[in-house]
């Protein structure tokens, strides 16, 4: 490349943030989510989806990817499944975070190494909604006892993912979440100002690695709304370098065989990750936290499918916050459209919680009608 063609992709990199990353976006998708009125906007999602998925799988797939679990924690059923589970007798049950490591060439032939939900547990622990859910256990006499015995379960801080897979701090180019509801910016990124109860700073836990957030999604961590409030860490962003992160909008493909769709409705800023693997189109998303969410008509959970039936919807939303429960339910159905079938049972779609509800024996009858539990292909690589 020549001098003056290499000061022009400088220029053009220190305008376009998605330029800089080897990113770009996604031409099936823009304005589809302005579409009005609301069925026409379904229909456009759908429509757009359907076009994008044969281009996006032609483009190719990422080298390799891998989940590992980090932790288990509880969460209210009627959140889980928009209060459509009929057993009032089990108001809580435990679903299991995984963090996912993606490696691929961005479309600049760069290898890049991304981390898809870093989750901190003492950062999430800092959010309203825990923070208050452990006051209310600590009341009850033997309460912490039951709730490590029964739904807390530790498995990998992520750097410990990382040891596991062979990788260190340095070797991870981005990380991004697809929400930052019970997320600590600072936990990730690192700050410059002391978190409440340390006595050093911060320091960034993926070395140089920039966060991917949506725009919206960073804004509203910068002006939380009293509906928004109690699932975000408030002071999250304080003592946080704003150039740690990459800001986009919108549906964007990070490189071959990796995009971002921006899925609204959870979230203002909510995005999902989609990834073409040998077996096809995953989706990973905390729409829901079952495919149970997503195929309520196939659902042996107690009264998940009755919902579909009643209402005739296509999905039931993890619905802790409904910003938007129309959105939402578009954004559903455009990861359902993404994603390809399982390999070994066809009549379910390969969509992967971010979190996902356990499949342990003591929360019977809710236990997701199919457990996905991870995803992986390839081999990642470290030390490039």
């Amino acid at each position: 490349m020549s001098t003056k063609a290499t000061q022009k992709k400088a220029t053009q990199e220190n305008h376009d943030p998605l330029a800089a990353i080897g990113a770009r976006s996604i031409p099936e998708f823009e304005g589809v989510h302005d579409v009005w009125p609301r069925g026409d906007r379904l229909r456009a999602v759908r429509a757009a989806a359907e076009a994008y998925k044969p281009r996006f799988k032609a483009q190719g797939q990422v080298k390799a990817v891998q989940s590992v679990d980090i932790a288990a924690a509880p969460y209210p059923v009627g959140f889980a499944f928009h209060n459509a589970v009929s057993v009032p007798s089990l108001p809580l049950i435990a679903m299991i975070n995984r963090m996912i490591v993606v490696q691929y060439d961005d479309w600049d032939g760069r290898a890049r190494t991304l981390v898809f939900e870093p989750t901190m547990p003492e950062g999430s622990a800092e959010a309203p909604f825990y923070a208050q859910l452990n006051e209310l256990v600590d009341k009850i006499p033997g309460g912490q006892k039951f709730a490590s015995l029964a739904m807390l379960k530790y498995y990998s801080e992520p750097l410990d993912a990382l040891e596991q897979l062979g990788l260190t701090p340095d070797d991870i180019d981005f990380c991004t979440f697809d929400h930052l509801h019970v997320q600590d910016p600072r936990m990730i990124l690192g700050s410059t100002s002391l978190v409440p109860g340390e006595t050093t700073p911060r320091k960034p836990l993926f070395g140089n690695a920039k966060m991917l957030v949506h725009e919206r999604e960073l804004a509203t961590l910068e002006s939380l709304h009293p509906m928004q409030w109690a699932w975000y860490v408030e002071d999250g962003l304080e003592g946080v370098d704003p150039d740690a992160f990459v800001k986009f909008s919108g549906d964007i493909e990070l490189g071959p065989g990796i995009t971002l769709l921006w899925t609204p409705g959870h979230t203002d800023g909510n995005h999902s990750l989609c990834l073409n693997t040998p077996d096809g189109v995953w989706v990973s998303s905390e729409n829901g936290i079952s495919i149970d969410n997503w195929q309520p008509e196939l659902s042996k959970i107690p009264g998940v499918r009755k919902y579909h039936e009643t209402y005739g919807r296509e999905i039931c939303p993890n619905a802790n916050t409904l910003e938007d429960a129309q959105d939402q339910y578009d954004s559903m159905i455009k990861e359902k459209t993404m994603a390809d079938s399982c390999t070994d049972d066809p009549r379910f779609l390969q969509i992967l919680p971010s979190t996902e509800l356990v499949d342990w024996k003591r929360f019977w009858p809710v236990r997701p009608t199919k457990f996905q539990g991870g995803i992986s292909y390839g081999t990642i690589t470290g030390s490039r």
